[in-house]
């Protein structure tokens, strides 16, 4: 894990990603379900902040929650990510951010499989998948 925080201006960040990718990680959007790259994604490899590139997720984790969002058991590291209550939508969430550039990645829910029984529900927006093959 980087020891240094990632910080950029609002119009650093609009000049490193796309539109969608800026109103879901550094707005707290959400994309649409089955819409995203990752969602049905079955490629090995390591799962990145599109941010910062701090490694979050791995494939070995990933599974098919059925949501339509890329969903894991656990993150790469626990240091990773940090969690924050989010009382939005007019409900009580668990956001997970990435913890290296504070990027909105998505919700972490207690119904997910067997060893961790959590559902790291990301947004592929946030994401960057670095395959294992070449």
């Amino acid at each position: 894990m980087a020891d240094e925080k990632v910080t950029r201006t609002d119009e650093e960040w609009r000049g490193q990603l796309d539109d969608e990718q800026y109103e879901v990680a550094r707005c707290s959007g959400t994309e649409r379900p089955f819409t995203g790259k990752y969602w049905d994604c079955k490629d090995a490899g390591t799962y990145k902040c599109v941010c910062c590139g701090q490694e979050l997720f791995r494939s070995e984790a990933k599974y098919d929650s059925g949501t339509g969002w890329p969903s894991f058991s656990q993150p790469a590291d626990s240091a990773a990510v940090a969690e924050h209550s989010d009382a939005s939508l007019g409900m009580v969430r668990t956001e997970v951010v990435c913890s290296r550039c504070d990027a909105h990645l998505g919700h972490v829910f207690p119904d997910g499989p067997a060893p961790t029984g959590l559902r790291y529900c990301m947004n592929s927006a946030s994401l960057e998948l670095e395959s294992d093959e070449g």
